[in-house]
């Protein structure tokens, strides 16, 4: 075998070309090998990202669930608020008001409502802290500002809520916010039962 590939050229390029043949087959098997892992690797990527797929499509039902059953519990709270108030209001002031949302092209209300000299403003929350009544508070001075016809002489603030966090019940006692559930006040301002004796006398008298 040596001689003849020393000897014979013929034959040298014989075994050149079949070793070389030989290579490139080696080369493709270790290419399709490759391919056959890649594809094998295309395919867990493409049910992983199904499974994702399905992961979020489940977490985007739910959240809209949660969303609905949130607008559902605001509205709900919003609609308590208004009923309990106009009933703590007539009991307590005498006064009969209808309250109801205010929207306005730069502000919205969830509880507004006059009668006579009063204007009641306020907040309905199923969770209630001290943002909600800073937001409160920044509405009754736009109110005063841009919407003076909206205002009445005594202005009772209040704030609707289930839940109210501990920051909201130092920070209304000191801002004179009526803050109260359907059950009984959580803070009751001294103004507010001032107002509530002379209404008592009036309805005496």
């Amino acid at each position: 075998m040596l001689e003849l590939l020393e000897k014979d050229k013929e034959f040298r390029y014989m075994v050149a070309g079949y070793l070389g043949l030989s290579e490139i087959m080696r080369r493709l098997d270790a290419l399709s090998e490759e391919q056959v892992k890649l594809r094998e690797e295309q395919i867990k990527l493409r049910e992983d990202f199904n499974k994702m797929l399905s992961i979020i499509r489940t977490m985007d039902s739910r959240l809209s669930r949660v969303e609905k059953t949130l607008e559902k519990l605001t509205l709900d709270i919003e609609e308590e608020a208004r009923s309990i108030l106009t009933y703590r209001v007539k009991e307590e002031l005498g006064v009969e008001i209808e309250l109801r949302s205010l929207i306005l092209p730069d502000l919205e209300l969830n509880i507004y409502g006059v009668a006579d000299d009063i204007c009641i403003i306020g907040e309905a929350s199923v969770r209630a802290g001290i943002r909600v009544l800073n937001s409160l508070l920044e509405k009754i001075e736009k109110l005063k500002a841009n919407y003076p016809e909206k205002i009445r002489r005594q202005i009772i603030p209040v704030i609707y809520t289930s839940l109210p966090m501990p920051d909201l019940i130092e920070r209304a006692r000191e801002k004179k916010i009526w803050v109260l559930k359907a059950t009984g006040d959580f803070v009751k301002p001294n103004p507010l039962k001032a107002e509530t004796k002379k209404w008592e006398r009036i309805k005496k008298s």
